[in-house]
């Protein structure tokens, strides 16, 4: 296995709405495919974690894994080119020496806390150095002297090195003195040669600068004048034409770069969205910058979006399309695990497939843990057995085999808790709903399949008390022609489980729902509800029925 593909990071994830066991069965196959390829794999989850689910994860010290609720390529996901930025006072010579140094015809421009505040391309470098014909440019550019000294590889003979130049000209001192009289100015920059005169002329008419060439000596007399009149004297071993030629390339980057309007992403950014800007705009390169400090990040260009690599999946806990997370198809799947019926997920290679008749996945996850030998911790045996717990419902669903139980039992074990007293605690957690919205009691554990044509929605929950499922439901019914008008399904049906009392109200909406239920169940004349005797399982008992009957009639 190649570097690069060591260190690409698998997310483990479970359906958009997850319960305890597409949570807690993410976390620990993770935890095992790290132990067995020393590789980067992630839990993370498509939707909000629910009460059940926050209490088992807190009961085990165990932090929620992270929200990822769309998988589409990302600037995360493409080769992003670090580059250093630069300060707004480095000399045009010197960005573009770092251009060339580093391959590139764009430089971010920092602040000292990496904060971006503008960038400079070849272009506005071209553009500083044909289009100027100011002689004022210097100043205005407010160049630095430490920048003159830099760029002409000059030697400071008098002066202070930080200081700015932020008025005068620039001219070069061809004449002799009598005529220097009628043309030099006060806080002139002033390039002259070895003549004595012409440097005692420059410095009595208050220039600001004089740049003495071919690297003539300069007088003791000239130099403490110069002190004297705060002016400054650089002495460089270049000739007037080459000094003349390179002293613009001393200005400062800021006078030139682009610094409004900047076009900037964030790692976050989805590819899809930012190619179509990209599109638009003829920029050669686009910052990248952290969403959350500001931070400069580094560079990417449109090249670098046809390596966009697509995030590797493993799916837990469901093979179907509608319950997966947002992007999948531009995603690529390397597994599925899961209990449940094979549904509509196509994938465009062969894909390690693991599907059992089982309660829970999380059985199926301690089966991998056993057939490869590797020992299970603490933490991650009570996430497994919780989520056994919670699908079974403490072993009472049809769904729940003897594998489930013998599984649950040796994960209680080493977690060190007692089965019957833990779930009572956990489930008592799960159910406390009545303060929670409509909207959160609806999505704590809904999932959409597909019968034919026919797309239908299935929400459950799970109560140890009646009194509080019927307060549920008063806040449920209201809600349910909300919830079936945004997901545009055919029919929407919602289970309220009585645990102790192994039954399931159920209540509906859609055209033709009644009917459905009816025909599934063999009810004479259902209401708006209908109580279903012994069906505690969604999976096993509910689904079946619903899709069978749906199949018939489709016929």
């Amino acid at each position: 296995m190649s570097e690069e593909e060591k260190n690409t990071t698998i997310y483990v994830i479970g359906h958009c709405n997850p319960d305890t066991d597409s949570i807690c069965s993410a976390i620990a196959y993770a935890d095992l495919k790290r132990k067995l390829t020393g590789n980067k794999y992630k839990a993370k989850r498509a939707g909000q974690v629910n009460s059940e689910t926050k209490f088992v994860l807190q009961h085990f010290g165990v932090n929620p894994p992270g929200y990822l609720p769309d998988v589409r390529a990302q600037v995360k996901d493409i080769e992003i080119r670090k580059i250093q930025g630069i300060d707004r006072n480095m000399s045009i010579r010197r960005a573009w020496e770092k251009m060339k140094d580093n391959s590139v015809v764009t430089l971010p421009v920092v602040e000292s806390d990496n904060q971006l505040i503008g960038l400079i391309t070849i272009g506005d470098i071209t553009k500083s150095y044909m289009n100027v014909y100011d002689n004022k440019i210097l100043s205005t550019a407010k160049t630095p002297i430490v920048n003159i000294l830099d760029t002409l590889q000059g030697e400071l003979v008098a002066g202070n090195p930080d200081k700015i130049i932020d008025s005068g000209k620039a001219l070069i001192a061809a004449a002799n003195p009598d005529l220097m009289e009628n043309y030099i100015e006060e806080n002139d920059i002033v390039i002259l040669g070895n003549r004595y005169e012409s440097q005692l002329c420059a410095i009595e008419m208050n220039a600001k600068c004089i740049i003495v060439c071919d690297g003539a000596p300069v007088s003791r007399t000239i130099t403490k004048l110069a002190q004297d009149k705060d002016c400054t004297i650089i002495k460089t071993p270049y000739d007037t034409y080459t000094v003349a030629r390179l002293v613009n390339q001393s200005m400062p980057i800021s006078h030139f770069m682009k610094q409004d309007n900047l076009i900037t992403f964030t790692t976050e950014n989805f590819i899809d969205d930012i190619r179509a800007v990209m599109a638009k705009k003829r920029h050669r390169d686009f910052p990248i910058v952290d969403k959350k400090t500001g931070e400069f990040i580094g560079m990417i260009s449109r090249r670098n979006l046809l390596e966009a690599k697509r995030k590797q999946l493993i799916l837990m806990d469901h093979s179907e399309r509608s319950q997966a997370v947002d992007g999948l198809e531009d995603a690529e799947i390397l597994e599925i695990i899961d209990h449940h019926r094979i549904g509509s997920i196509e994938t465009m290679n062969p894909v390690y497939f693991r599907n059992q008749p089982l309660g829970c996945t999380s059985t199926i996850v301690f089966q991998m843990f056993e057939e490869n030998n590797i020992p299970i911790e603490k933490d991650i045996a009570g996430l497994l057995c919780s989520a056994i717990l919670s699908d079974t419902l403490v072993f009472r669903s049809p769904t729940c085999t003897p594998v489930d139980e013998m599984a649950a039992k040796k994960l209680a074990e080493i977690a060190g808790i007692e089965i019957e007293e833990y779930a009572k605690e956990m489930f008592t957690a799960g159910s406390n709903l009545l303060s929670k919205s409509p909207e959160e009691i609806f999505y704590q554990d809904f999932k959409k399949f597909t019968a034919n044509d026919l797309t239908f929605g299935v929400g459950q929950i799970t109560a140890m008390n009646q009194d509080e499922l019927e307060k549920i439901k008063d806040k449920l019914l209201p809600y349910m022609e909300k919830a079936f008008k945004d997901h545009g399904v055919d029919m929407l049906f919602f289970m309220l489980t009585n645990i102790l009392q192994e039954s399931t109200e159920l209540i509906y909406q859609g055209n033709g729902a009644k009917e459905v239920v009816a025909n599934a169940f063999n009810v004479s004349n259902p209401d708006e509800k209908v109580i279903l005797e012994g069906v505690v399982s969604r999976k096993k008992q509910l689904i079946p029925p619903l899709m069978m009957t749906l199949q018939q009639d489709n016929n």
